[in-house]
């Protein structure tokens, strides 16, 4: 056998073991199991995409096959289009039980022609309350869009087409708790949810209108996957050979993007609300400009 041909062999199953993983990147039948719906969620597109749907039976719902303890996920979301009045469509990060951490994105229909809300959240040990709303500056039914969360143990960005929108910072040091010990799952749904979630509860679903189907595609999570308690991302890891979200930190041109979301496109802030929290805001909303 000549050299040249046992370089070949050598190489080739780690070209094909390159392009395997290229190709299962982003895949739902190796990230994600459809949990409930009784058919309304299905992978399309051969593993590229998924679809769930919600009529006046039941929505539908998938969660990632893994948990994982820090991150980045990103997902590409086409929201239902139309009078989507009354449904929430979410993709968020979560552990389980009454202490549990949560990262929130949800997507609050509304009637034809009306912005949808893109509501964030963060929860730790169970308490949440930390409630920021937007619209946004395009169509999220006319087309995919890139939605991403960044979790590292000293932030949290929300981002949507790679533009942050949001970021919650840790403030442990002033007695603020933070998701950093609990492993989470990534969950996605459709679901009913008009007594609160559009302008307040006023507007109700229209079934008429049903099914109302979300899309969803090129699932990527960049993260430390938690198996039998061990984390997939090495503690003897360098500086040097960290992964790019575990240090992420907004530069000139994202800070100045985060202002021009917040100052133009923010409807709530759960920072300025005196009238829901009258005894004073948190301690994190006076540390931290952008929350």
């Amino acid at each position: 056998m000549s050299p040249r041909f046992s370089f070949k062999m050598l190489i080739l199953p780690i070209v094909m073991a390159s392009l395997w993983a290229v190709a299962s990147a982003g895949n739902f039948y190796n990230l994600a199991d459809i949990t409930w719906g009784e058919g309304r969620g299905k992978i399309t597109e051969g593993g590229r995409g998924l679809s769930l749907s919600l009529d006046k039976f039941s929505g539908s719902g998938f969660q990632s096959k893994n948990e994982y303890l820090f991150g980045r996920f990103d997902m590409q979301l086409k929201l239902v289009p139309g009078n989507s009045a009354g449904t929430v469509t979410t993709f968020f990060l979560s552990s389980q039980g009454a202490g549990h951490d949560e990262i929130d994105f949800e997507f609050l229909g509304n009637v034809s022609g009306q912005p949808y809300t893109v509501h964030t959240n963060v929860y730790s040990q169970g308490k949440g309350n930390k409630e920021q709303q937007f619209h946004l500056w395009f169509d999220p039914t006319a087309a995919f869009h890139t939605y991403s969360i960044i979790w590292n143990a000293q932030k949290i960005i929300f981002l949507v087409d790679n533009s942050p929108i949001r970021v919650y910072n840790n403030h442990e040091s002033a007695g603020i708790p933070f998701p950093k010990s609990q492993p989470m799952k990534v969950y996605c749904s459709l679901w009913n949810a008009d007594e609160w979630a559009t302008q307040g509860g006023r507007v109700k679903t229209d079934w008429t209108h049903a099914p109302f189907t979300a899309y969803y595609r090129n699932f990527n999570i960049d993260g430390c996957a938690i198996t039998s308690g061990a984390s997939s991302c090495k503690s003897t890891d360098s500086a040097n050979n960290a992964r790019p979200w575990q240090n992420q930190e907004l530069d000139a041109k994202g800070r100045n993007r985060l202002r021009w979301v917040q100052n133009r496109h923010m409807v709530y802030n759960y920072c300025a609300d005196s009238k829901r929290f009258p005894q004073g805001f948190s301690h994190e909303c006076k540390r931290s400009r952008f929350l």
